[in-house]
């Protein structure tokens, strides 16, 4: 973060400013939908609303993945008439962005009077406990990237949004953990949903690709839960921002923890070829699933949208 990323948010802000309906100027809550998920928009935002797209704001980094909309959504929470911004798919390290660029929006949603982030993400689920469809608060991370100097306050600090050496102990906040629970119960007394909410440690990966059964294995060891490819970068700043976090994963697929079929396993040995394809393609990770599971839980969250609308955040 320099000085020129810092004159760049300005200039995105100054852009909204004249674009965006005065009375959604200044936003209180940013929420940041993760892959799939994209139908959360509809839950919380009803009309009237404005949007426009990411390639329309100065700076701001493109989405090219598949599943991920690319644009910003302004409006008034229906309960609590609280203004709030959406992004309507987010962008990725993966995809060539610098760790500076990919987290560019979070500085913009501080310029524009955001507080309080809601982070939601599509995840492997590492704890053998957790099944597809369950719901994650997380309540602390493991950035790997950021260990080894991937990380997205390196470089001059930008003193306008926050200190050098900001802790992240506290990243996760308790209030809003606690709030989203309370919620949880609430909704699920008569609603009987399948879908169970879990608290745990998220891992940041780079991707794009999915992790081998032994990173699995190696994640789990270190005390993750989920992984992923999102989420951490954009934490981090919106900490050093001095912004308050309640983040959420969904569990789209099962990572793999055990260890694949060995070549010379007598049992192997004779067997035929697609006999083996399917031997070390089960339970392989698969994009298109992860977006499914997102579209049907936005779906669920649909049905109970005044209740969501009026918990965590009012």
């Amino acid at each position: 973060m320099d000085s020129a990323t810092s004159q760049q948010t300005a200039e995105a802000l100054r852009y909204l400013q004249v674009k965006v309906p005065p009375l959604l100027h200044q936003p209180v809550i940013g929420i940041i939908c993760g892959s799939g998920l994209k139908g959360l928009a509809d839950v919380v935002l009803p009309e009237p609303r404005f949007e426009i797209p990411y390639a329309d704001i100065p700076h701001f980094p493109q989405s090219t993945v598949h599943g991920h909309a690319s644009k910003l959504l302004f409006g008034i929470l229906e309960l609590g008439a609280l203004p709030v911004v959406l992004m309507v798919g987010r962008v990725h390290f993966y995809e060539g962005h610098s760790i500076q660029s990919i987290t560019f929006p979070i500085r913009l949603m501080k310029r524009l009077g955001v507080d309080t982030i809601i982070v939601t993400n599509a995840a492997g689920g590492l704890n053998e406990d957790y099944g597809v469809g369950d719901l994650v608060v997380l309540n602390d991370h493991i950035n790997l990237a950021g260990l080894a100097g991937i990380h997205p306050l390196r470089g001059p600090n930008a003193d306008d949004f926050g200190v050098r050496f900001p802790a992240l102990s506290d990243a996760y906040d308790l209030d809003l953990r606690r709030r989203a629970h309370h919620l949880w119960k609430e909704l699920n007394r008569d609603a009987g949903s399948t879908r169970r909410l879990q608290e745990g440690t998220y891992a940041f990966v780079g991707g794009p690709s999915y992790e081998t059964r032994a990173e699995c294995r190696m994640l789990r060891s270190l005390g993750a839960d989920v992984v992923g490819m999102s989420t951490v970068p954009e934490v981090i700043v919106a900490r050093h921002c001095d912004m308050k976090v309640l983040a959420i994963s969904l569990v789209t697929n099962k990572a793999l923890l055990e260890a694949g079929p060995r070549g010379d396993n007598v049992h192997i040995q004779g067997s035929s070829r697609q006999y083996l394809r399917e031997a070390i393609e089960k339970g392989k990770a698969n994009h298109d699933e992860v977006l499914d599971a997102g579209e049907k839980a936005a779906r669920e969250v649909q049905v109970r949208r005044r209740s969501f609308n009026q918990g965590v955040i009012s």
